[in-house]
């Protein structure tokens, strides 16, 4: 770089510092605007006919697998039989972690989980944080595997299953993957299915499909696990999860968790200890709001157009950096992206940022126990801030990352 051009970014960078901003790209929740689209979910239970729905009094206890109506949302967003779906709480990530408590306990066929010398999950890299913080509050190994753009490396994911007896799952994220937007190809799929066959016979994929209608653009159709799994005999090892948390109201929304009739009968014998009922009058409402597939298919295309104008602001300014300075993803779905600056520049980039007035998700935050080994990738959640304001973020990132470059 020029000494002009430094001079230049700096005194830049100095006018942004001055503006005393107050922005936030942490974390990939919706926008006001994107929420006012589910409004009439709050209003529309109205007469006491309404209290009955699927033949049940909404207002009273029981039903813990869920309303068969709800379990129809769950059936589409999982892509798998309305019988193989519980409907039960607002948070997926709560449903996963009931599954691991239930692993804990009761087993998967080998014994309780608590009862194993050591515990180990296989955690494709970059992910999300929160199964992160997971697994490590409840003291479970983590082995990070590269990402390939089409899912984890299937090679070492393979390998590590066959010789290390400990591992007894893997996390996936498997379309518009958070943070770096892939979707696994039909292979990975495939060999995800199979992937049991290599390891313990209690081992469990945990299928986290979080964005399954979330696309903004054209996107890769995700082969159908569940049934590749029937194929191979493995349909016990998985259990798969979503929420309409990011459809119609963030963490006030329905949760899903699919599986065979063994794997969601042990669920349950667990999940019935603790909770009496699923919250039927929030199903009924998000029933009679979504209605079908064609309903909530025009509802996604509805969100659409409010994210995808701001992904592509993320990609404008992005694209103004130059040759070599980084790499991103351009996803076609989902809430992310994922930005690797020149190795060992993430940290730098990100104090700039927050010294200027923008908040970016902690560098090493996609890494288990928070440790990127490169120090170069930065989570970008551009989805809940005013495109004006996050054109602002987004300048000032783009001269964040050209001084720390």
């Amino acid at each position: 770089m020029k000494k002009e051009e430094r001079i230049a970014l700096e005194k830049k960078y100095k006018s942004f510092k001055k503006l005393k901003l107050s922005l936030d790209l942490t974390r990939g929740k919706p926008s006001s605007e994107q929420l006012d689209f589910s409004n009439l979910v709050m209003s529309n239970l109205k007469t006491k006919r309404d209290y009955k729905f699927d033949n049940t009094d909404i207002r009273n206890y029981g039903e813990i697998d869920g309303l068969p109506s709800a379990k129809k949302i769950g059936s589409f967003l999982l892509d798998i039989k309305p019988k193989n779906i519980v409907a039960n709480g607002t948070s997926s990530l709560s449903l996963a972690a009931f599954m691991l408590q239930t692993l804990f306990f009761k087993g998967n066929g080998d014994g309780p989980w608590k009862n194993k010398k050591k515990i180990s999950v296989i955690c494709p890299v970059p992910g999300y944080d929160r199964h992160f913080a997971l697994f490590e509050e409840m003291g479970i190994n983590m082995i990070p595997v590269p990402l390939t753009g089409k899912g984890p490396n299937m090679d070492k994911v393979e390998e590590i299953v066959s010789k290390d007896k400990s591992v007894r799952g893997i996390i996936c994220v498997p379309k518009h993957s958070n943070p770096t937007g892939e979707t696994y190809s039909n292979e990975t799929i495939i060999r995800l299915a199979k992937l049991p066959k290599k390891g313990n016979k209690d081992f469990m994929i945990f299928y986290d499909n979080a964005y399954s209608v979330h696309d903004f653009s054209k996107s890769p159709k995700l082969l159908n696990i569940f049934k590749q799994c029937e194929k191979f005999k493995t349909a016990d090892n998985i259990s798969l999860f979503a929420s309409t948390s990011k459809i119609t109201f963030a963490g006030s929304g329905i949760a899903f968790i699919g599986g065979s009739e063994k794997t969601l009968n042990n669920f349950l014998s667990y999940l019935g200890k603790i909770i009496v009922g699923a919250d039927k009058i929030n199903q009924a409402r998000h029933v009679k709001f979504l209605k079908g597939t064609k309903a909530l298919t025009k509802h996604m295309d509805n969100l659409a157009t409010v994210i995808k104008p701001k992904f592509e602001i993320v990609e404008n300014y992005l694209s103004k950096l130059p040759d070599g300075y980084a790499t991103w993803s351009s996803p076609t779905g989902g809430y992310f992206v994922s930005f690797n600056s020149k190795p060992g520049k993430a940290k730098k980039i990100y104090e700039l940022c927050l010294d200027a007035g923008l908040k970016l998700t902690p560098v090493g935050s996609t890494f288990p126990y928070k440790k990127d080994p490169e120090n170069q990738n930065i989570r970008l959640a551009p989805t809940q801030v005013k495109n004006s304001d996050l054109k602002k973020a987004m300048d000032l990132f783009v001269t964040a990352v050209c001084l720390a470059g």
